[in-house]
């Protein structure tokens, strides 16, 4: 899928993850004509994913900021660096360990918080998305992707760092943690204990034990 790899890293492919390749090629070309709600008309690019379509961890964002709308990949700007780093410390490669998306797909004029019905135009493609790459762990990262996928609405430092069962067809069987978004993140840069990026840190490494325990750790140590 174009936009999926970066770095020059490549798994190796089953057929099975060939067919779910070609699938998110296909979500990609449908999705980039996509008309469903005014956030079309305003967009640079659709931002649909990076990373690894056959991770086990699926991490779902908000929405497209400026430089994602730029270059057409989620977190790619201040705070996808400091995402990508905070991954890292846990030991966590964000192309290889993880999918990377967002509850949706254009970026809202401003950078402003994505309302509900742009939610629930965009909820397909996320489904689809969450279908094809059939990860066993999802991340939720901030309020509004919280809201999107699990129908929550706000509570995000009450839930944070908290395991939650998945229901329903597309969430059964899969469990998901929501997390501080990192632009909260860049606004509070305390790193001592009890701040939230000390809570996110743990976080994380919660995440990666939960991946060590289900026999998908990452293949490098951190």
């Amino acid at each position: 899928m174009p936009g999926s790899f970066r770095g020059g890293w490549r798994p190796l492919l089953h057929d099975g993850m060939m067919e779910s390749l070609e699938s998110l090629e296909l979500l990609e070309t449908e999705c980039r004509q996509c008309r469903r709600c005014p956030l079309a008309e305003g967009r640079t690019q659709v931002v649909l994913a990076r990373g690894n379509p056959s991770a086990q961890l699926l991490l779902i964002g908000e929405a497209p900021g400026a430089e994602e709308d730029r270059l057409g990949f989620p977190f790619v700007g201040r705070s996808g660096q400091l995402l990508d780093r905070l991954l890292a410390d846990a030991g966590l490669d964000p192309e290889r360990d993880l999918y990377i998306a967002n509850a949706i797909k254009c970026r809202p004029p401003q950078n402003r918080r994505p309302i509900p019905a742009e939610l629930v135009a965009c909820r397909p493609w996320l489904e689809r998305q969450v279908a094809l790459v059939d990860p066993a762990l999802i991340l939720l990262v901030g309020a509004t992707a919280l809201q999107a996928v699990l129908g929550v609405k706000g509570g995000i430092t009450r839930l944070r760092g908290q395991w939650m069962a998945g229901e329903g067809p597309l969430l059964a069987d899969r469990a998901l943690m929501p997390l501080l978004h990192p632009s909260y993140l860049l606004r509070n840069a305390s790193e001592a204990e009890g701040s939230p990026r000390w809570h996110t840190r743990a976080d994380l490494m919660a995440v990666r034990r939960r991946l060590d325990a289900a026999g998908a750790a990452p293949a490098c140590s951190g």
